[in-house]
């Protein structure tokens, strides 16, 4: 089985430069869409077994034209949503944006017990993605399974888990919209096979 995890299409904030991570959030804009459907036609000749979503309507919108493609329903599943910002939720002011920023090194340097202002630790967020991925595990051990998430969570669960993705690749490996990491389990664990469309 390999994890493909997808980061939603453009939504309102993005283009305001928003920190927005409360669920359920906005939907994606129109460019989003297009975004959406161009992705459910990248991965046309994937085989897409499961197609999952965070509790975010973004990630939902983003996913549903990849599951429909595939004759498969989008299954919400609670653990995969974007980072809790607390205090900097809405803020897109350079010094919140640093904040985020300085927190996020903290977490890929090893520092989990560090936390958002008045948001989650980086502790927080594994537990909970983990959870997640272990039930998508014990589901399915064939095909493809697409998660569509978000890209500070992606990052920061794909230098946890990966064995050949280290701090600098996922401080500085921003995902664009509907960009994607895709992981496959080996002996050793999981192994990160592409990088927003590029082979590592």
């Amino acid at each position: 089985m390999r994890l493909m995890l997808v980061r939603h299409g453009e939504t309102p904030s993005n283009v305001r430069h928003v920190l927005d991570s409360r669920p359920p959030g906005p939907p994606l804009t129109e460019l989003g869409r297009r975004q959406a459907e161009a992705l459910a036609d990248r991965l046309a000749d994937h085989p897409v077994v499961a197609v999952y979503a965070s509790t975010a309507i973004r990630a939902q919108e983003t996913a549903e034209p990849v599951a429909k493609f595939h004759g498969l329903q989008v299954d919400v599943l609670d653990g995969v949503h974007e980072v809790q910002v607390g205090d900097l939720e809405g803020l897109s002011d350079p010094d919140s944006i640093r904040r985020f920023g300085e927190i996020f090194l903290r977490w890929t340097a090893g520092d989990l017990a560090a936390a958002m202002p008045g948001g989650e630790t980086g502790q927080e967020i594994h537990d909970r993605f983990l959870k997640a991925v272990s039930l998508i595990c014990e589901e399915h051990s064939e095909g493809m399974v697409v998660v569509a998430t978000h890209g500070g969570v992606i990052r920061l669960i794909a230098e946890y888990l990966a064995d050949n993705v280290g701090p600098q690749l996922a401080n500085a490996g921003l995902i664009p919209n509907t960009g994607h990491v895709l992981l496959e389990p080996r002996e050793s664990g999981w192994h990160c096979v592409e990088w927003t469309g590029v082979e590592i």
